[in-house]
């Protein structure tokens, strides 16, 4: 009834099907982005003013200040699009999580012109967060909001010395 060109096309598109939804379950994929916010739908925009920073990670698949979680971080210049990315949990602001993001991009070399462009870097080291266990930066000049119930997944603790080094970058760059 179906010839065998057809039954494998098929086959491919679902084989793609069923690793997409994988992938999104588990690890996202390096350099995804979305062209709109995530379930929510409407981001309130970054978060402003002095964060208060708790440090009370505790295991579980809720996300808790002190983690790494994987989460939707809309870019500064267009909040309708953002990228997958790793964000450090710092606090809460009424329903929402704020955060600092993450990169495994080495800023040390190109601080100068970060600082230049106002953007600010903490090393934290390497984690469970990233699979290929790269060394991690955290921004300490961009505190963003997530909502709670679009973590996708934690992908591990940042330690107490390391939370604490974070904190004194952003009250260094945050403060008035």
């Amino acid at each position: 009834m179906f010839s065998d060109s057809l039954i494998q096309a098929l086959g491919r598109i679902a084989r793609d099907v069923i690793n997409g939804q994988l992938r999104r379950s588990t690890t996202p994929r390096r350099g995804s982005s979305t062209r709109k916010p995530p379930l929510s739908g409407r981001y309130p925009g970054d978060f402003r003013g002095k964060p208060t920073l708790n440090y009370d990670p505790h295991p579980g698949k809720l996300p808790d200040p002190g983690e790494i979680a994987w989460a939707w971080v809309p870019f500064e210049e267009d909040h309708s699009q953002g990228k997958d990315r790793p964000v450090l949990i710092i606090g809460r602001d009424g329903d929402w999580l704020i955060a600092l993001p993450l990169t495994s991009k080495d800023h040390d070399r190109d601080a100068r012109q970060e600082a230049a462009e106002g953007r600010y870097w903490v090393d934290v080291g390497t984690g469970s967060w990233d699979p290929q266990r790269r060394a991690s930066e955290v921004r300490v000049d961009r505190v963003i909001r997530v909502n709670p119930l679009e973590v996708r997944r934690v992908g591990g603790q940042l330690g107490k010395a390391e939370f604490d080094r974070v904190a004194a970058g952003l009250r260094r760059h945050w403060a008035d």
